[in-house]
This record gives C-alpha cells, sequence and structure tokens, in this order.
C-alpha cells in the first residue's frame, strides 16, 4: 500500500499550472513542504524538504488557500518517474502526490506567531473535503447563541 502523511510547512507560495486533462482544464500545484524529524543530531539539518504536487480540485485548493508558511496535513501516495534532462542525463524524481490537504493551525494562531500561514478569506475550509462552496458552522456553540430555534 503506497499511502502518506505528512504535516510541515509550505517554504514558498505554491506555483500552480494549468494543463490538458481526460475532463479540460487541469490544475497542477507543486510546493514544497518543510517536515521536521523527530529526533535531531548535533549539526544536522532538522528538518527534510520533500516535493509535492496535487492536480485538479487538490491542486485548486492549493492555488486557493495554501501559502508560504501555512502549517498543514496531507495524505497522499509517492509517486516516482524518470526524464532526461537538456544535457542528456537521466534525472530521477520522487513526489508526494497530495490527494488531501488539512490545515493544523487556526488563523489566529498563524497571525500571532507572524506567519501567513492561513487563508486569506474568512470562512475558509480548514480541509480539502470541507471545500464544498458552503461557509463552516462553527463548533461548539451555546444553545442560545444559534441565530435559529
Amino acid at each position: 500500500m503506497n499511502n502518506v502523511h505528512l504535516i510541515g510547512r509550505l517554504t514558498r507560495d505554491p506555483d500552480v499550472k494549468y494543463g490538458q486533462g481526460a475532463n479540460g482544464q487541469t490544475a497542477v500545484a507543486r510546493y514544497t513542504l518543510a517536515v521536521d524529524r523527530r529526533y535531531k543530531k548535533e549539526g544536522e539539518q532538522s528538518a527534510d524538504f520533500i516535493s509535492c504536487v496535487a492536480f485538479g480540485k487538490s491542486g485548486e485548493f492549493a492555488e486557493k488557500y495554501l501559502r508560504k508558511g501555512t502549517k498543514i496535513a496531507i495524505t497522499g501516495r509517492i509517486q516516482t518517474g524518470s526524464y532526461t534532462n537538456k544535457d542528456g542525463a537521466k534525472v530521477y524524481t520522487t513526489d508526494v502526490v497530495a490527494e488531501e490537504h488539512e490545515f493544523c493551525e487556526s488563523k489566529a494562531t498563524a497571525q500571532s506567531a507572524g506567519e501567513t500561514s492561513a487563508p486569506e478569506q474568512s470562512g475558509a475550509p480548514t480541509s480539502q473535503k470541507d471545500y464544498d462552496g458552503f461557509m463552516n458552522i462553527i463548533d461548539n456553540l451555546e444553545d442560545d447563541g444559534l441565530p435559529f430555534n
């Protein structure tokens, strides 16, 4: 089974391009996720930088909501490939194909840390699964705080 779960921060804004897919224009978002290592050794880097790619609706979600510094959790799969560069050398690639995205911190937490890691729009979904065009209902509201009876 090829299944990957990662939590990390985007090192830059996603690079999104549109290409021809089976159903017309398809978004392809590429970004790098900095994932902290569990154990750190003196003098070694403390994070791994994982290349990620998201296609279709996942790519559109990344384009709309993900920014440099955003702390997210992704679920996906590892995909390997190769190509020949302009110098004639064979280059091997390994990417994580992100199938689901989920935010790992609130907009307020991200802003208090001085980061731009949460979506800019109010009412933004907390995960890609919530990305259906409807506003999210706030959890833990008191019964008397609801706008209807």
